[in-house]
């Protein structure tokens, strides 16, 4: 650009330009569900949607037919920040926000820790599924996808596993993610205080996958993502790079640090860096 066309640009098309790279660089990410591989359950604008799908067993030796992984979801004044934790890991492995919320949790100042609590990693769980019926995306009937999932379809599961001791209504364990003996799972969703809300989910009755044709099932089995491949380190970005991130969003210098007595200012800035991370 020569001289001339920097000084045409001063005025408001220079800031107009500048302004929408802003809105880009602060728009929300795009989940990682995305992706090919994942599915996603389509909902209506009232946030309704339903479909059946069947959890399937790890291919990938002993592996659990799940990884647990955590990420951070928050917004602030920088944009948003929305990336996964490398304390997914394992112990010993540093992480840029982890570290940060320590340092406001151990302030012992109650604003601190309320941005520390807003700005908390979650656990994700991803497994290989079938979708048996898709309403909403029919041509994604009869396929494998990787699917994430939160807390409360998780918590569905460990039910299944080990359910409650009712004396009334005794309940034999099952195992979901077998094909011989599981179930499928009836994923409802509503919208609840504006969230999306998993609690009308429900298993079927047992029933064998494809009538228990073992070929199909074999089949089947050697066509899903191997799950050690989701949580490899070369699936994390680096911690310089996600510090770099952290810096920005939170409009943080290199040199800040969290102080233990801040003024009434400094208390309202924390509490006004970040949103309410949505949670299922």
């Amino acid at each position: 650009m020569s001289f001339n066309d920097l000084k045409k640009n001063q005025g408001v098309s220079g800031l107009k330009a500048l302004q929408n790279e802003l809105e880009k660089l602060n728009k929300k990410p795009e989940s990682s569900n995305d992706d090919d591989k994942y599915w996603r359950l389509k909902t209506d604008k009232s946030g309704v949607g339903a479909a059946v799908i069947r959890f399937l067993p790890s291919s990938d030796g002993d592996q659990l037919p799940w990884v647990t992984v955590y990420e951070h979801a928050f917004q602030g004044p920088g944009g948003w920040y929305i990336e996964k934790s490398r304390t997914t890991l394992g112990k010993g492995e540093k992480d840029p926000v982890y570290e940060y919320n320590n340092q406001l949790w151990n302030s012992g100042v109650d604003a601190n820790r309320d941005l520390a609590r807003k700005q908390k990693r979650t656990a994700k769980y991803v497994s290989n599924i079938f979708v048996v019926k898709d309403p909403a995306n029919p041509e994604n009937d009869g396929k494998v996808f990787l699917f994430k999932y939160g807390k409360k379809i998780f918590q569905k599961i460990q039910e299944q596993m080990i359910p409650e001791n009712d004396p009334v209504e005794q309940k034999d364990p099952l195992n979901p993610f077998c094909p011989w003996k599981g179930a499928n799972f009836k994923l409802k969703c509503r919208k609840v205080d504006g969230y999306p809300n998993y609690d009308q989910s429900d298993f079927a009755t047992p029933d064998a996958l494809f009538g228990g044709d073992d070929d199909r099932i074999q089949a089947l089995w050697e066509s899903q993502t191997k799950l050690s491949d989701l949580v490899a380190p070369n699936q994390f970005k680096t911690y310089e790079d996600l510090k770099r991130r952290l810096d920005r969003v939170l409009g943080l210098s290199a040199s800040a640090r969290v102080e233990s007595t801040p003024s009434q200012t400094t208390r309202t800035s924390f509490v006004e860096r970040v949103t309410d991370v949505v949670e299922d």
